[in-house]
């Protein structure tokens, strides 16, 4: 299967619905272009309605782009139906036949396709040793767990041998602890058969875990394209901060830019502090510095004066709030045990690595 990966290409798509009961138009998709590696998994992530899931379905084909292209490999498939299209879709609701067994609904696809009873044994077989449900061939779909559903639906589509795979939110049926469990079969199914995935979620640890890259998503835009380590230390606007993991935000101004654009002098409530300077804000510009809760430390010195108002002990972290100014930071402060614990009300100092902040 490894040797029919393909990656895809979107050149300017667009996808506009008609608003119900009205006859406004909204553009869903807005002019997005994108290239994903033959082999690789990359995630389109972002919240409800920012165009992921439209995205996806053009893609498969379940809908197709008022402009644009999309090509599978060096094909351009915009005219081609679902069922001609070398992809395979693994759905939210698992779509099980719930009157077939685990061995029919793998073997559905491959008996429409009309193989010999031979192969499609041995490929339904050799599918279900890799997810790891041999010897389940004659269970029903509801003497199955949610777990095993999902390893069924996605046996079914691994077994048609697919160029590209893709995932319409497939864990959101799942408990929290399941949901780990099977993104980490997912990965380690992707990578031992070598296909190309896109998948899509509004779960950022799923996004974090899975991908090589992740793509988001924000009002129909791509706002970043980059590895799951690029979109968290290097996000390209505030939005991409905020939405993947917690960041605080101290409103400032760059009062002078040090070599050629690298690094900022940066004022925050009336302090200086020197930062590197990803995002190329100009001499005084405001701007805000990017603080991670977890890439910040209470010191008896550092970069920021502050007063602690939240102290609170988590086990794994103590947890804190403090001001800088009129300015509200959160921070956890991990194993804190043999930590000198700061108490409300006490003055301390922010210390963090000038590396590992940023300025947008």
């Amino acid at each position: 299967m490894a040797e029919n990966k393909k990656g895809v290409r979107l050149t300017h798509i667009t996808k506009t619905f008609q608003v119900p009961g009205s006859k406004n138009r909204v553009e869903a998709v807005k002019d997005v272009s994108l290239t994903i590696e033959p082999g690789s998994f990359v995630t389109l992530l972002g919240p409800s309605g920012c165009g992921k899931t439209t995205t996806l379905r053009m893609i498969a084909g379940f809908e197709a782009p008022d402009a644009g292209d999309i090509y599978l490999g060096d094909e351009r498939i915009n005219d081609l139906p679902p069922n001609k299209r070398d992809t395979a879709m693994v759905f939210q609701s698992y779509a099980l036949l719930p009157h077939y067994s685990v061995f029919d609904n793998v073997a559905y696809g491959l008996k429409i396709r009309r193989l010999s009873k031979e192969e499609i044994r041995r490929r339904v077989t050799d599918i279900l040793r890799l997810v790891e449900l041999s010897g389940m061939e004659d269970r029903m779909p509801a003497q199955l767990s949610g777990g095993q559903q999902q390893r069924v639906a996605l046996a079914r589509s691994l077994v048609l041998e697919p160029g590209v795979l893709l995932f319409d939110e497939p864990l959101s049926n799942l408990d929290a602890k399941l949901r780990v469990t099977m993104r980490t079969e997912i990965r380690r199914i992707q990578k031992k058969v070598g296909i190309t995935a896109i998948y899509v979620t509004h779960d950022q640890a799923e996004a974090m875990s899975l991908s090589d890259r992740i793509v988001i998503m924000n009002g129909g835009r791509i706002e970043q394209n980059g590895t799951p380590k690029e979109i968290y230390y290097h996000p390209a606007s505030r939005f991409v901060a905020d939405f993947i993991g917690e960041a605080n935000f101290l409103e400032g101004k760059v009062l002078k830019t040090l070599d050629e654009g690298k690094r900022a002098l940066f004022c925050v409530e009336g302090q200086e502090i020197e930062v590197n300077n990803y995002a190329g804000a100009g001499e005084g510009d405001p701007a805000a510095l990017v603080l991670r809760p977890e890439s910040v430390a209470l010191s008896e010195e550092g970069q920021l004066s502050c007063v602690v108002t939240v102290s609170t002990f988590m086990g794994a972290y103590q947890y804190y709030q403090v001001k800088v100014g009129d300015l509200t930071v959160q921070l956890m402060d991990y194993g804190p045990a043999g930590k000198r614990i700061y108490e409300e009300g006490e003055e301390a100092c922010l210390r963090f690595d000038t590396e590992g902040v940023y300025i947008l």
